[in-house]
């Protein structure tokens, strides 16, 4: 059947209400949480299941037959990656054990346009730091955090983007108090041994999923299976803060950390699937192309979404340092200068235009009283950081015909500011519009004004205009696309009822033009 056509639903979608009529009962059996990514031939799912099989489940997708791959020792975490599907293409797919018996109920996933095509009209929910167990009681409570994620998900978002801190297990961070090495955390969860194997089929896969599985499948549960996610991934989702000082430096992660991190990703939540315009030689990039750490989301001519870690492969080398190495630069100002789709999207996982005066940062920016001062410096951080800031905005900005759009994480806040300068690169023709996505989960002393004294603000050296500053609230951002605008619309909680989630709207809306 081909892709449901969007059109009929046009003046619905453009009104900004979520779908009507309730859902059909979907029964998933056994399984506790499905996670899909596709792009316009290819579709990869993380699957886990509540009992281990032992022979491999099949996941037919109409007449292609797909064969699970074990990711764990035991046999609940399966990959499943179909690849030559058709493009725009809505598939019924049917998840079996290894004698054909049905796991769950069959269900529909639709693959992306194909580059060349021009759709009309696309949704994409973007949010950030969802993690969080509640064995610790740290962050927003699963059940909020759930209803939440179910209201985004009420509007019916044709994509998700998740950008970073899906796991707070910190081991190290002396800032915020270790996770991980919580008297309550080691008794009911473990210790790993980071001199070992972390999926080692023992000890340490053991503790991996008693830390992590709590954190993503009763959010996700099977309430995605339908809508294609991208995670991206940021420093808490290495299992540590970002932090530096004369006893400790957290980054670039140790290869603990990137093991830990990469073992998360292979049992709860896709890689990024290959871009033809996206370089094999990209670090974390496998040989078929798959991505750990950069990503693209590309729906025909009408968006490509570049999503790039700034923590995997941060070089602390001064005025050449960077948080993404120089052929990945290359690649992201390749596509903003030469891309062909109607709009782009810059996703990092470390915001331009806020700064909280963290380490990790774009920007050399400390705290001090309340304010952002650069009087004093910020030990270990590293110029080259802003100076390919600084490369990245003005590239951006340079595209007349496109709208600089930065959507990012981080930074447990939403809002939105417009950058017309940033140091000597005048963008005031074009001013980048940078938006803090939202936050799921954070809690407590989880936001900046309680952690670091302070709301994220603009650092300096740049010139903005905070058309919506800081809001230290849990939410979302919606993103509605056409090849002529795009709306953003930013939904916040925090003070009000739970039950004021199962009804929340838009408190703000901005609409950005092509020129």
């Amino acid at each position: 059947m081909r892709r449901r056509d969007l059109i009929a639903g046009a003046a619905l979608l453009a009104a900004g209400r979520p779908a009507l009529g309730q859902p059909e009962p979907w029964n998933a059996g056994g399984v506790l949480h499905i996670l899909p990514t596709v792009s316009h031939d290819r579709a990869l799912l993380k699957v886990s299941l509540r009992d281990p099989l032992h022979q491999l489940p099949v996941l037919h997708l109409d007449g292609i037959r797909v064969p699970g791959e074990r990711q764990d020792l035991v046999g609940t975490c399966w990959t499943f990656d179909a690849e030559g599907l058709q493009p725009a293409w809505d598939y019924r797919l049917t998840l079996v054990d290894a004698d054909d018996k049905p796991l769950c109920d069959p269900w529909t996933l639709s693959t992306f346009p194909s580059p060349g095509d021009q759709p009309r009209r696309l949704r994409v929910l973007f949010y950030t730091c969802a993690g969080g167990n509640d064995l610790l009681g740290r962050q927003l409570p699963m059940a909020l955090r759930t209803r939440l994620l179910d209201r985004a998900l009420s509007f019916a978002p044709d994509v998700l983007v998740a950008n970073g801190d899906h796991v707070y297990w910190d081991l190290r961070s002396r800032a915020k108090g270790a996770y991980g090495e919580h008297p309550r955390a080691i008794a009911e969860v473990g210790q790993f041994a980071r001199e070992g194997a972390v999926l080692d089929g023992g000890h340490n896969e053991a503790v991996l999923k008693r830390a992590v599985a709590p954190q993503i499948v009763p959010l996700y549960g099977t309430r995605c299976r339908s809508v294609p996610t991208f995670f991206l991934q940021d420093d808490h989702d290495y299992f540590d803060n970002d932090e530096a000082d004369d006893r400790l430096v957290t980054f670039p992660p140790d290869p603990f950390m990137r093991a830990a991190s990469r073992a998360t990703q292979r049992l709860y939540y896709p890689e990024f699937l290959p871009d033809a315009a996206r370089p094999l030689g990209l670090g974390g990039t496998r040989v078929d192309g798959v991505s750990q750490n950069f990503g693209t989301l590309r729906y025909g001519r009408l968006l490509e979404v570049l999503l790039y870690d700034c923590r995997r492969w941060m070089a602390l080398h001064g005025p050449t340092g960077a948080f993404v190495p120089q052929t990945t630069e290359d690649w992201l100002l390749r596509r903003i200068q030469q891309g062909e789709t109607a709009h782009l999207i810059n996703a990092p996982s470390t915001p331009p235009g806020w700064s909280a005066g963290k380490w990790g940062e774009w920007y050399g920016d400390v705290e001090a009283e309340g304010r952002l001062t650069t009087a004093r410096a910020k030990p270990y951080w590293q110029p080259g950081w802003r100076a390919q800031h600084d490369r990245l905005l003005a590239a951006a900005s340079a595209r007349r015909d496109r709208i600089p759009l930065f959507i990012s994480g981080d930074l447990h806040a939403s809002g939105e500011t417009r950058i017309a300068r940033s140091g000597a690169h005048d963008l005031s023709a074009n001013p980048v519009v940078s938006v803090l996505s939202g936050t799921l989960g954070t809690a407590g002393a989880g936001w900046a004004s309680a952690f670091r004294g302070m709301v994220p603000q603009a650092p300096g050296g740049l010139v903005v205009d905070e058309t919506f500053p800081a809001r230290e609230e849990n939410g979302f951002t919606i993103v509605d696309v056409t090849p002529e605008d795009m709306t953003l619309r930013y939904f916040t909680w925090r003070h009000a009822a739970p039950e004021a989630i199962d009804t929340l709207e838009p408190f703000r809306t901005t609409k950005l033009a092509r020129a």
